[in-house]
């Protein structure tokens, strides 16, 4: 757990803790950075994490998924981009941008119409035009290149949990009969093309994951296999990032059940690729469960909004997490600020009622 790791591209993590990119409804309105947000990812880069990701963060106005949503998509982000990955390469920690576009999870009142790969009647998103595909691969890529430029040491594109790029990979949501429709081959295209993208209009050293979920939102374990296989042995990525939900379940999937839903990912030849697990690792000893298991690093989200030194905790092999609910005066000690607080009092049994 706390041997370094070497990317292909870019800085070591100097263990094998990666942050995961939390939802935390923190920053302004307009996808600025807060102090609240810059207070609760800094105090993670601080309490040892390897690598400390953002939450998901916006390529497009009309790509916002929640509320209080950090941005990347205009200049205007600039300025406090650059503080935060300045304070996070300060504490020792690789920074790291996630890019998301939510698709046809966008809350209209917030995005006003919002879009998806084909028309969506149950959610009223409307299906992009080819033209528009093209815009949403051009602002992935231009993101990145504005998060590199705010010295971000890299980026993990999020084609997760039923956004917009999981819901072109999604056979049920994407129906469109272009290049981008069809096959897995083309409905995974729009990612490859993100890849390369970001790849050609970065420098030598930016590093470069992804972010996929195997199951849910008319996701197919076979077809999102074999999406990760081929991104595998394209080898342009530094790290896959799998969001398991939990690492020690079983598909969902009646046809693949009898093994782990993580052992389909770990026994695929990833070359010089990290892959990375994430799915309630709560203590040490599952993230070293994990690590045997053939991941090569893990990423912890719940653990670390109780724990911000999470990494140094983990150095006791006996260490559990202080047990829920938690109270709102303990998050608040934790880096955690009043939105995020009320975020996860949300969560059943996470916050003592006041």
């Amino acid at each position: 757990m706390f041997a370094p790791m070497t990317l292909a591209h870019g800085p070591a993590m100097k263990n094998r803790f990666m942050l995961a990119p939390l939802t935390n409804l923190q920053s302004h309105a307009d996808g600025t950075l807060s102090d609240d947000e810059f207070r609760w990812l800094t105090k993670r880069a601080e309490g040892g994490f390897g690598l400390t990701m953002t939450c998901a963060a916006h390529v497009q106005a009309v790509g916002q998924g929640f509320p209080g949503q950090l941005g990347v998509f205009g200049d205007q982000h600039l300025e406090g981009l650059s503080r935060l990955a300045a304070a996070i390469k300060a504490a020792g920690s690789v920074s790291a941008l996630q890019m998301h576009h939510a698709g046809n999870r966008s809350p209209k009142d917030l995005v006003g119409q919002p879009v998806c790969p084909s028309d969506d009647p149950e959610t009223g998103a409307r299906g992009l035009s080819l033209g528009e595909v093209e815009q949403l691969v051009e602002d992935f890529v231009a993101a990145a290149v504005r998060a590199e430029k705010a010295g971000f040491e890299g980026v993990e594109i999020h084609g997760a949990h039923g956004y917009v790029l999981a819901q072109f990979l999604s056979p049920e949501i994407n129906r469109r009969e272009d290049r981008y429709g069809g096959s897995v081959e083309n409905r995974a295209r729009i990612i490859f093309e993100i890849i390369e993208g970001v790849r050609a209009r970065t420098g030598g050293d930016f590093q470069l994951g992804l972010r996929l979920s195997p199951e849910r939102f008319g996701l197919k374990l076979a077809e999102i296999v074999q999406v990760a296989r081929s991104i595998l042995a394209d080898g342009r990525i530094d790290y896959l990032d799998m969001s398991l939900w939990d690492v020690f379940k079983e598909p969902a999937e009646e046809e693949h059940k009898g093994r782990s839903l993580m052992s389909y990912f770990t026994e695929l030849d990833r070359g010089h690729v990290r892959l990375g697990v994430a799915g309630k690792v709560t203590t040490p000893a599952i993230a070293s469960t994990m690590l045997e298991n053939g991941a090569d690093y893990v990423l912890i989200g719940r653990a670390a909004i109780l724990h911000h030194d999470f990494p140094e905790r983990a150095r006791d092999p006996d260490f559990t997490p202080v047990a829920l609910p938690v109270t709102a005066e303990y998050l608040a000690n934790e880096g955690l600020g009043p939105a995020f607080v009320k975020y996860m009092s949300t969560w059943p049994g996470f916050v003592q009622a006041a």
